[in-house]
This record gives C-alpha cells, structure tokens and sequence, in this order.
C-alpha cells in the first residue's frame, strides 16, 4: 500500500464522517464548477490550499464515478445477448468509469472547459491543490488511463495500462470500433431483459479461472466476455482499496460500498487463487 495515498484518501473521506451518508452525494458538477471558479487563465500553474469542500467533493466525486461503473457493467452483462454493441459499448465505458473512479481518488480531475488539470496532493502536514495547464495529449480517455496505470498503487497491476485506440488489441481500438465504425450490423432479435441472465452472467464473470488478463480486441468485436471481465475486476478493484484504506469505519464508505439497487447476488468477489497468481510472476 502506498503510504501517501492511504493518507490522502483518509483526509478526503474525513469529513464525510460528519454528516449523513444518505444525502452527502452533492448536486451534479459540483466539483467541476467549484476547481473551475478557482482557475486563473492567466496563469498557466496555479498552486492553493483546497477549502475543506473540496477535499470532500474529490472523494464524492470518485464514490460516485465507481457507482456510475458498476451500473454500466450491469446494463453491459444484461444486454450481452440482446444488444451486443450496446454491451460492448457500456462495457467499456464501465472500465471507463472505474478509471475515472480512481484517478479523482488519486487526486485527479480534468477541467474540460478551463482547459486545466486539477491536482490534489499531501504537503507537509496538509494538503495542496494544483492547477497545470493541460497538453494535446490530455484527452478524457489518454488523461485518466495515463494516470492511473502510472500511479504507484496500480503500475504494476496488468489490469491497468495506458488507453490506445492505435491497435486492435486494446480497450480503445474496440471502444472506436462500437462508436464510429460503419456497417458493424449485429441486430438480434431483441429479448427483454431477464434478472435470472443477469444474476448468472455475473456469477459467470466473478468465476471465471483465466491465465492472463484478457484484453479487448476490436477485431473479435463485440468481445462481450473479455469486455465486461476487465471492467469487473477493475470495479471489484477500487472497492477493495477503499476497503483496505477505510474498512467500514467511514461511515460515507460504509454506505456506499453496497449500492442498494445493485443485484442481490452482486457481492463483487473474484476467483481469489487465480487472481493472485497473476502477479506472482510479473
């Protein structure tokens, strides 16, 4: 565990210990609107102490985007046989989502329209609040992959890698695939969706015994099994630190951890051995 990390991820979640975990979700682009009336476009790097709101808002803000994950990997395994490029696409967009998840727990949060990447991080005894200036190569999708699969906590972890669309073995070669390509005519015929497929489909993907990471390629497209399993394990993944870091001490985390409108069955577990021999040898 990264000591750093663990340290500003209890400082974000700190304050969330004082309210009530039920309404502490706040109002969309709360944050975004907030780090934006804090940018200067006159100055290219901009560096402040955060208002304790703002740390706060980093940890809603991640919570919410993994939220956000695991219910697209819901609606991805539900319509894997009645939409396959529609389970393709909110497939990918769940591992999106969970890449997002993690980035903002990281301290991360890209400003689109303000043109800047904000940057939270441990200083001292507190915490700083940095604005840079974002690059050409600081699209949503490069940006967040880029800084998670970099991030020490996760660099070595092969479920995590930096986003590419250049070749077809890869989350974004398939992504663009789903999203622009012509003529992909995969039109089943369209089955309501069943709670039963679903709760097996998910019991499918948490028990899967692989021997490597799976990793989506656009000329297998859809690819739904390799799709939604490296969403998963990435969703499971960002509970687990918050687990190891938090536990259930934090009241926000503990209520949040479950998401009530989650599937019963949906416990987020993986295949434990296996799991863990992938990085024995790496």
């Amino acid at each position: 565990m990264d000591k750093d990390l663990a340290r500003l991820i209890e400082r974000m979640f700190a304050g969330l210990n004082h309210q009530s975990a039920a309404a502490s979700i706040p109002e969309p682009e709360t944050l975004s609107d907030l780090l934006s009336s804090q940018v200067i476009l006159a100055h290219p790097t901009q560096m402040l102490h955060p208002q304790p709101k703002v740390v706060t808002y980093f940890a809603t803000a991640a919570v919410e985007m993994w939220q956000r994950s695991i219910h697209s990997f819901l609606i991805s395994a539900s319509l894997t046989k009645a939409s396959p490029v529609w389970a393709s696409v909110s497939g990918y967009y769940s591992s999106h989502y969970s890449m997002r998840a993690f980035a903002h727990l990281f301290g991360f949060f890209r400003l689109h329209r303000k043109k800047r990447i904000a940057r939270l991080d441990n200083e001292g005894g507190g915490l700083v609040l940095r604005f840079d200036k974002r690059n050409a190569n600081d699209g949503e999708h490069k940006f967040y992959w880029r800084v998670v699969s970099q991030h020490p906590q996760l660099a070595s972890d092969p479920f995590f890698y930096i986003f590419r669309d250049d070749i077809s073995e890869s989350d974004g070669a398939h992504r663009a695939k789903a999203n622009y390509s012509d003529h992909i005519d995969q039109f089943p015929v369209f089955l309501p969706l069943d709670a039963q497929f679903l709760a097996e489909r998910v019991d499918r993907i948490a028990t899967l015994v692989i021997s490597d990471v799976p990793v989506p390629n656009a000329d297998d497209f859809p690819d739904a099994d390799n799709v939604q399993f490296v969403a998963y394990h990435r969703l499971v993944k960002f509970r687990q630190l918050l687990d190891e870091i938090l536990g259930t001490k934090n009241r926000f985390w503990r209520v949040h951890r479950n998401p009530p409108w989650r599937p019963e069955k949906m416990n987020f577990s993986v295949v434990d051995p296996v799991f863990a021999a992938l990085y024995a040898d790496r």
